[in-house]
């Protein structure tokens, strides 16, 4: 009574202890620290300090640019700069100014050719109607080509001024030799003054002096041989000869407009020190910082509402993945409050492991952002708890890495998702790389994947962008594919302390307990090597009974090992242990055997707490008997006082297991192989018959002693278990069992 009163004083203990764990009040500070945690992490990358400072008083200080901002008036000034570099634009124009000699040499041949017109009057004809026929040329040229798009007004004003004051004075005494000029000679005249002209006018003539200076090498180098004709040919070319190259004012004002639009926006960057600790706050300074919103009575208050709203939205997606999954809903819930404590940690080691690598982050060498372990997070949450909840966080440390360590191009880009795209790949190929890890070495092969994937990933983003410059493509490389490496010693190095911390008992921690040299298994197989054997065998039945419901084999398994390691205490007393020896209970009372018997599972936990073996393996060596009754000895103990004529002072539950009862599916199912295990030892030559109906008996009587109330075990698992272990027990027991044409065979031969 005294042993069963403890044992029950034990769980009130341990369900007090536990309490915090699934309190719906510590569940919420928990989301609430998951709010907390993203909004202060990512508070600096989103919402800027603000400062109390006045104009022209020294700010207290140095003032960082919290992002980068625009220079208004640093911009004003490089656009003017840039404006005045602009050269002048000087357009040229297709004046064709031998028409204007042809039309002079015609008038001369007609002229010339009446004899009622007396050569005092032709001299004064020349004298007057040459000079005005070459301002009508150019008025008549601006007329035509006003309007007709060929060239802008403005450029044809500025022609037509330039031509005018460029017009060539004919001397006086060309116009006497002209009326002398006979047709033949003004024919081949003609002919040589517009070769010459069009010659001279086919070149880019900003001033007309500089070519006619060499109308008169042209006109002796021509076929003229009479001097009169050489002299009024050279005076009326030079006179055509006008300028063809003008100053465009309407392109020069409109590349002025251009160079200013393609003058980049002064900005001044992140970072940057906007006021040094000391300067006199001037007046442009304080409108920088005020429309900045850097001043405290200009605070703009939306971006900590957006924030607070992206924040919630976060801790939203994950609640309601872990609620719908089962995580933190149902009797029995995936996970207790010290998990997602667990979560919680994991994702701040992850988020400040992010922030460090942004801090040495610059937008000199924005690549070094490829150096972040965003993989870290994800793959401790495969590890430790799932690998569903490992994606969805995958997608939130892509968005919060976006954030933390977008490198910026503008004030407004709030995500840079170069870096998310990055997170996600390296994420999910480490979650597929290391799910089903069995050994820390899977570890490093799961950073080397990260590694490749990232590496790949990062190429990719060069390509599509054509950032191919060497230097910048090799660094990100490198920092892509160091990221894994990086990733993979960290969780090597954090594993530890958060199985231990938190009595996680992952898949790499079940596989080194395992290990046959371990000191308690060493002590199971030299000092009890029946119950050794017999651990065993119930690990094998159990891990793949456990399995057919979906249950923890490993934990099943490794569970098995250590689940009797208590009767290394008293080996003697357990009968797979006595070989060539008397039972000791028969010489002893019952009531002692009972508490020798019951005694192994709680000094099995003893020792297992002793050797720092996790809970949920010493849960199972407590729990795997449940409060099962020693029949054998309370049976022994009604006879013995029947025999002495006494009336019994027990009852049966006096010689049952304190318990607890199977509190999860692995420890039960540990109980059961446990039982089946030792019953087919115990039988000589067992048939298939008798192993299924010894199942199904043993399954039954726990069922219907209430063993299974406090886990959630269901009839059709309770069938696939047993349905598990026939088939075990019969590949494990093959050589000794017999088959129905065995049984016949010996009962022919009878």
């Amino acid at each position: 009574m005294n042993q069963n009163h403890s044992g029950k004083q034990g769980n009130l203990q341990s369900s007090k202890a536990a309490g915090w764990k699934q309190s719906v009040a510590v569940r919420f500070v928990l989301m609430l620290l998951f709010v907390l945690l993203f909004y202060f992490s990512l508070a600096p990358h989103l919402v800027p300090e603000t400062y109390d400072i006045q104009e022209g008083v020294a700010s207290e200080k140095d003032i960082v640019a919290p992002h980068q901002i625009p220079d208004s008036k640093a911009t004003l000034q490089a656009q003017e700069e840039a404006a005045n570099r602009v050269d002048a634009i000087y357009s040229n124009v297709a004046l064709r100014s031998e028409l204007l000699l042809n039309e002079i040499f015609s008038r001369m041949e007609q002229l010339n050719q009446d004899d009622q017109v007396t050569t005092q009057n032709k001299i004064d004809i020349y004298r007057n109607e040459i000079p005005g026929r070459y301002a009508d040329f150019v008025d008549n040229y601006v007329k035509v080509n006003r309007g007709n798009g060929t060239y802008n007004n403005t450029l044809l004003d500025e022609m037509a001024v330039v031509i005018k004051e460029q017009e060539y004075a004919i001397p006086e005494e060309t116009f006497y030799k002209m009326p002398r000029m006979s047709v033949e000679s003004i024919t081949e005249m003609r002919q040589v003054a517009q070769e010459i002209v069009r010659k001279l006018m086919s070149e880019q003539l900003r001033s007309a002096d500089a070519a006619r200076t060499r109308v008169a090498e042209l006109v002796n180098a021509s076929s003229l041989s009479d001097r009169t004709s050489r002299e009024i040919v050279q005076e009326l070319a030079r006179f055509s000869i006008m300028p063809n190259r003008f100053l465009d004012k309407e392109a020069t004002d409109e590349a002025k407009i251009q160079a200013k639009k393609n003058t980049p926006q002064v900005v001044i960057k992140e970072g940057d020190v906007l006021v040094k600790r000391g300067q006199v706050i001037t007046p442009e300074m304080y409108e920088l910082l005020k429309d900045s919103a850097l001043l405290q009575d200009k605070r703009n208050y939306w971006p900590q509402l957006g924030l607070l709203i992206l924040s919630i939205l976060f801790i939203t997606a994950m609640y309601s993945y872990l609620h719908q999954s089962g995580g933190i809903s149902g009797l029995k819930p995936k996970y207790n409050n010290a998990q997602i404590l667990m979560l919680w940690l994991i994702y701040l080691i992850n988020i400040v492991v992010m922030i460090i690598i942004s801090l040495i982050q610059t937008d000199e060498i924005p690549y070094v952002g490829f150096l972040a372990p965003a993989a870290l997070g994800t793959m401790l949450i495969t590890l430790l708890l799932d690998m569903h909840l490992a994606l969805i966080s995958s997608i939130l440390f892509a968005i919060i890495g976006s954030i933390v360590l977008n490198s910026g191009t503008g004030q407004n880009q709030i995500f840079d998702f170069q870096y998310g795209f990055v997170i996600i790949v390296v994420s999910v190929a480490a979650i597929f790389s290391i799910h089903r890890a069995s050994q820390r070495s899977t570890i490093l092969k799961a950073g080397i994947m990260v590694s490749l994937f990232g590496t790949f990933s990062v190429l990719t983003l060069m390509l599509l962008t054509e950032r191919l410059d060497q230097g910048p493509l090799v660094y990100s490389l490198c920092f892509a594919f160091a990221s894994g490496l990086l990733t993979a010693v960290l969780v090597i190095g954090l594993m530890p302390f958060f199985e231990v911390t938190f009595g996680i008992l992952s898949a790499l921690k079940l596989v080194e307990l395992s290990n046959p040299n371990h000191p308690l298994l060493r002590k199971l197989l030299t000092e009890t090597p029946g119950t050794y054997h017999h651990s065993v065998m119930v690990g094998n039945l159990s891990e793949a009974a456990a399995e057919s419901i979906g249950a923890d084999g490993l934990l099943c398994r490794v569970g098995s090992f250590y689940h009797d390691i208590g009767k290394t205490k008293r080996p003697n007393y357990f009968i797979e242990n006595q070989t060539n020896m008397e039972n000791p209970h028969d010489s002893i009372d019952p009531k002692l055997s009972r508490s020798i018997i019951c005694a192994h599972a709680r000094d099995g936990v003893d020792m297992l707490k002793a050797h720092n073996i996790p809970k949920p393996i010493r849960d199972i060596a407590e729990q795997h008997h449940g409060t099962t009754s020693l029949k054998f000895f309370y049976y022994k103990a009604l006879k013995q006082a029947e025999e002495q004529g006494e009336e019994p002072s027990f009852t049966e539950d006096d010689f049952r297991y304190p318990g607890p009862k199977a509190q999860s599916k692995e420890a039960a199912v540990v109980g059961i192989a446990d039982c089946v295990e030792a019953a087919v030892r115990s039988l000589r030559s067992p048939t298939v018959e008798q192993v299924e109906a010894m199942i199904n008996k043993i399954i039954k009587s726990r069922l219907d002693d209430n063993q299974y109330n406090e886990c959630d075990l269901t009839l059709k698992e309770l069938d696939k278990i047993a349905q598990s272990l026939k088939e075990s027990v019969i590949g494990i027991f093959h050589s000794r069992i017999e088959y129905p044409e065995d049984v016949k065979s010996k009962e022919r031969l009878a």
